[in-house]
């Protein structure tokens, strides 16, 4: 996805001089393309994430489309202060991209782990957080944010992310799509965690058991049509995302279902739990800790639904 992403901003930068690439130093490699066609335009902040946000917002404010980027956790936690005041209060057009979200870098432990990014951001006015699944829905967020006159968080994975959407759904952010029609369960999920999603989907269904999908890639604003169409429709509903149970789409899905009229529908949250993990391994070793795997949704969800 990050390869993906460096590519299509090469390519939308080309046709919009307005585009100005600020880095933590990371993934200067990585940005070679972009450096060669838009050099002047590639800015190397160093281990300095506050003052890059800082350096965005003025260069947003001054009628450039910065597209801060940095490991997650030190584009959103470190630097959450410059995030709110000097580009959410000013509604500065900053598109702040993190990648490597979630638990993708497992192998580097908890400081490098994040799991509060989609809490933390979609707290803020104006904020779209927006988390793409694979790097064609990436391609497309990032071509859609640069319209945006605020700011937009793109919380990318890192490689390796199989595509499992269709570029003929009508993208839109703010707008959730449905992967799959059924009738029984619904799940909803948001960024890359969406392929194991899809892979309890099809064990459900081998069971008998009709499994509706939904990608909510946008988790603020949230697609409260969808929602309600959702659970109109269903009694048995799990939500899936590589994040904190606290705070993320689970969250958001929850603060908006307790002011709606009285419902039946059983909600499933599968997250990270409430603790940091304090062993090192893959990311799909830290999914497997937390339940995040297509065994853990298929088994949890195929026993909710025998027990209505």
């Amino acid at each position: 996805m990050r390869n993906a992403f460096a590519d299509e901003i090469t390519r939308l930068s080309a046709g919009d001089s307005r585009v100005v690439v600020l880095s933590g130093d990371i993934g200067n490699r990585l940005f070679n393309k972009f450096k060669a066609t838009s050099g002047d335009r590639f800015i190397n902040c160093g281990i300095a994430e506050a003052n890059m946000m800082g350096m965005a917002s003025g260069l947003a404010m001054s009628g450039f489309r910065p597209v801060v980027y940095t490991i997650t956790p030190f584009t959103t936690t470190r630097c959450f202060e410059q995030i709110r005041v000097d580009v959410c209060y000013h509604n500065a057009p900053v598109i702040i991209v993190g990648t490597g979200s979630g638990l993708s870098y497992a192998q580097l432990g908890p400081t490098h782990h994040s799991c509060e990014d989609i809490a933390i951001l979609r707290t803020l006015p104006g904020m779209t957080v927006f988390c793409p699944s694979d790097p064609a829905e990436m391609r497309r967020g990032l071509c859609a944010a640069l319209k945006q006159d605020g700011p937009v968080y793109i919380r990318l994975g890192k490689k390796g992310e199989p595509t499992v959407t269709d570029k003929n759904d009508g993208f839109e952010l703010g707008r959730a799509n449905t992967l799959r029609s059924g009738e029984d369960v619904c799940l909803i999920s948001t960024g890359t965690i969406l392929p194991v999603v899809l892979a309890a989907a099809d064990r459900l269904e081998e069971q008998g058991v009709s499994v509706r999908v939904e990608n909510f890639h946008t988790v603020k604003p949230l697609d409260t049509d969808r929602l309600k169409d959702v659970f109109t429709q269903y009694n048995l509903i799990g939500v899936v995302e590589e994040h904190g149970r606290i705070g993320g789409l689970f969250g958001a899905i929850s603060e908006w279902l307790v002011l709606q009229r009285p419902h039946n529908t059983r909600l499933l949250s599968f997250a990270v739990d409430d603790v940091f993990l304090h062993e090192v391994g893959t990311q799909d070793y830290a999914r497997q800790r937390f339940g995040l795997t297509g065994d853990n949704i298929f088994n949890c969800i195929l026993e909710a639904h025998k027990d209505r």
